[in-house]
């Protein structure tokens, strides 16, 4: 590439030719996105779907790729009618295919899974998060300040609400943060192409964004002559439906669960017994944080604190487990369809800030009572996704024939069941699971009928039958 060349270009497996300007690939050469080639963007899914191994920093490159594709459709239909509408602009462009680029540089590994379960985390997307990863200590925070893009890009990053956002127009997180977005359009074609099912999502639903002038919101124009364009509305339903397809099979399979599971009380482990702080996994990758965790729990081995000892020992087999994929067992499975009167109950019980201390004494309390009738030892894990279970509900802007405001399309779910039907089916996905280190059919039962002691309120629905 000669020195007057504005673009680079990498060859990506999903999208082809990628093209990148010279400043994306020096932020992309950084430490810290140099990082996300060793996180996968699936998490534990790959011991699922073997194929499943491609990385954040694969999905930021495509995300940045459809980003400039969506800003290229948004100033042509600017172009082809300006009435009431937006183009962006050079300088706008060059802010938001640099906020996609990073839009993930936050993550850790496995985070999904460690940020849920413990509440010991700063969420990957808080605020505190970005500023921690954008600061001046950080090579790419300097970076961005040096090519005068710090505040705008962190400010897109944001959270709308969050008040260091400044005056940032919504459509520039919009176009990579919403219900259908670059971020989404990217990740659905991806872990399809990486676990080998067969999913068609047809990226032309791109051509038809705009940019609302009263609001500065990204919308769907379903409009035409004052006709509802059902060509467009089926595509909007096609990629929620791809979704749900995706959160049904992948996302929220069953043995993904469990190893995320496993994952997460290895770090909430190490963390309430302070071997390790939050900010040590800012840096790490996939492979690194199982060596950490290790290395960690072997140095307290000469320590005198017998808690810290046990905490230690655990991770230790729990590591080890993870790596020989020996995973928990399904004991009990709670459904929302089945629950959703105590799902609130379970989740702020169980799963939200500081509930630690309860979710550890119930899974000790149902160890015990296991071990009181069979003798045996096993873990306890219990596990569930947050009560929203990262739910985008369906928030994209869209223009209806006969509205003269932009709207968001969930306020036409009147006039559209399927969209209703599938944010409920989404719902439906959560599950509470308690699972248990053991193949014994006999011990799982103890451990049915323990849980039911204590948590009475709750309906298990998974029948427990021997195993090979």
């Amino acid at each position: 590439m000669s020195p007057g060349s504005r673009f680079s270009v990498l060859r990506d497996p999903v999208h082809g030719d990628v093209y990148l300007t010279h400043e994306e690939m020096r932020i992309l050469d950084t430490p810290q996105m140099q990082r996300l080639r060793g996180v996968k963007q699936l998490g534990t899914a790959y011991l699922v779907y073997p194929g499943a191994v491609h990385t954040r920093f694969d999905h930021s490159i495509g995300t940045l790729h459809l980003t400039q594709r969506l800003i290229e459709a948004i100033n042509l239909n600017f172009e082809l009618d300006p009435r009431g509408c937006l183009s962006i602009g050079e300088a706008e462009a060059r802010v938001i295919r640099v906020a996609a680029l990073l839009h993930d540089v936050t993550h850790i590994p496995f985070g999904h899974n460690i940020e849920d379960q413990t509440g010991l985390f700063h969420r990957h997307d808080s605020a505190y998060r970005f500023r921690e990863m954008l600061s001046e200590s950080t090579e790419l925070g300097r970076l961005l300040g040096e090519l005068g893009l710090l505040d705008d890009v962190r400010g897109s990053l944001l959270d709308p609400s969050d008040p260091d956002r400044g005056q940032i127009p919504p459509y520039w997180s919009q176009v990579l943060s919403d219900t259908i977005c670059s971020d989404i359009l990217d990740y659905l074609q991806r872990d399809a192409y990486f676990t080998g099912l067969k999913l068609g999502v047809d990226p032309r639903i791109a051509n038809y964004f705009r940019i609302d002038r009263a609001s500065g919101n990204l919308y769907i124009d379903l409009a035409k002559r004052d006709l509802l364009r059902e060509d467009i509305l089926s595509e909007v339903v096609r990629m929620l439906e791809a979704r749900y397809y995706f959160s049904e099979r992948v996302y929220y399979h069953h043995a993904k669960v469990s190893a995320g599971a496993l994952l997460a009380r290895s770090v909430e482990l190490a963390l309430v017994h302070g071997l390790v702080r939050e900010e040590d996994f800012y840096g790490l990758t996939d492979a690194s944080l199982l060596d950490f965790l290790d290395a960690a729990a072997q140095a307290t081995r000469e320590g005198r604190d017998e808690a810290r000892r046990t905490a230690g020992k655990r991770v230790l087999a729990f590591n080890r487990a993870f790596r020989e994929r020996r995973l928990a067992k399904r004991a009990c499975v709670f459904p929302r369809y089945e629950n959703e009167a105590a799902q609130n109950d379970l989740v702020g019980r169980f799963f939200s800030v500081g509930s630690h201390t309860e979710r550890s004494r119930v899974e000790e309390r149902i160890a015990d009572l296991v071990r009181f009738a069979s003798g045996e030892t096993v873990e306890i894990f219990l596990y569930c996704p947050a009560a929203r279970m990262q739910l985008k509900e369906v928030q994209t802007h869209v223009r209806w024939p006969g509205s003269k405001e932009i709207r968001p399309l969930s306020e036409y779910f009147d006039r559209v069941p399927r969209l209703a039907d599938l944010e409920q089916s989404y719902r439906n996905l959560w599950k509470f699971y308690v699972f248990a280190d053991t193949r014994d059919a006999r011990l799982l039962r103890l451990v049915q009928k323990a849980v039911q002691e204590e948590i009475p309120g709750a309906k298990n629905v998974y029948t427990i039958e021997d195993l090979p």
